[in-house]
């Protein structure tokens, strides 16, 4: 039955059976056969048919839920055998905010390090996707927030706090400054994460804190073409201080540290509240706290 249910939990994803088939690496019809079998084995409809793809009927709903508990305690029976005979191994999927990304590679390596049959599926994805990626066991572990929006039932490990600059080239005004207040980004093109990002609406609060109206030159998902539309020499960025350092290395850029109403908050890792939790992601917690910054 496992088999089934991955299909099921596939297409009430995807909530298109071509698509999910194809995530899967199988055949449509083998996926529509697979989903019949199962709601004859568990004796209810749990999918809406017509044309196409027409939802979940409750029943449909209940068993998601119970497909994706079955799915994970599966996983994770598996990796406990595994880890009986060979030691610590597997994978480890990690969804992580953009503005994690450095931080993320550093605990994945150190602790790769360590363990050096486990794999790391590094997984660049916005605060709310995160949380819903660890709740559809879609992923193992996260990198996000702490402290600034909900987060539900998961558990955490601080990493570091994040604290914001301006990034801006080296041909700009801002660059000869030592300092420079928030408010004097009142006029000053921003190159900014979108909207859906944590981080935006962090530094939008920022923003409001102290009186600047953004004016927005680009948007992006991307931590890279912020930095890079920067280098253009045309826009300015808010970005935290450990990814600015990192991406700016060896171009044409200067940070200026930023004085007035400042906010700071902490990242960390997130794991499924789960019990017994896995030897690999008790591991990976216990690495993440002893890699915690003292800054």
């Amino acid at each position: 039955m496992l088999d089934k249910l991955e299909m099921f939990v596939a297409l009430a994803r995807e909530r298109h059976f071509g698509r999910a088939a194809e995530s899967l690496n199988i055949a449509q019809p083998t996926l529509s056969a697979g989903i019949k079998q199962l709601e004859e084995q568990l004796g209810v409809q749990l999918v809406h048919r017509g044309s196409r793809f027409g939802g979940l009927t409750p029943e449909g709903q209940s068993t998601l839920v119970w497909a994706k508990r079955i799915l994970g305690d599966t996983r994770q029976l598996r990796d406990e055998m595994r880890i009986s005979r060979h030691g610590l191994s597997g994978e480890v999927r990690m969804a992580v905010i953009p503005t994690a990304q450095t931080w993320a590679a550093r605990l994945c390596t150190t602790f790769a390090g360590r363990h050096p049959n486990v794999r790391f599926t590094i997984l660049s994805r916005n605060s709310r996707e995160i949380l819903q990626m660890l709740d559809d066991f879609e992923a193992d572990a996260g990198i996000s927030y702490l402290d600034n929006e909900p987060l539900g039932r998961v558990d955490t490990a601080a990493l570091y706090e994040e604290d914001y600059i301006l990034v801006c080239a080296k041909s700009s005004d801002f660059a000869s400054q030592d300092r420079i207040a928030w408010a004097s980004l009142n006029d000053a093109p921003l190159a900014l994460l979108t909207p859906d990002m944590q981080n935006r609406r962090i530094i939008d609060h920022l923003f409001a804190r102290n009186g600047v109206t953004p004016r927005i030159a680009i948007e992006s998902n991307s931590i890279i073409a912020l930095v890079a539309s920067v280098a253009s020499g045309r826009c300015v960025a808010v970005l935290p201080k450990h990814v600015a350092a990192f991406l700016s290395g060896g171009k044409d850029l200067s940070l200026v540290p930023l004085e007035g109403a400042g906010l700071s908050h902490t990242v960390g890792l997130l794991l499924p509240h789960r019990d017994p939790r896995t030897p690999v992601m008790a591991a990976l917690l216990a690495e993440a706290q002893g890699l915690s910054d003292p800054d």
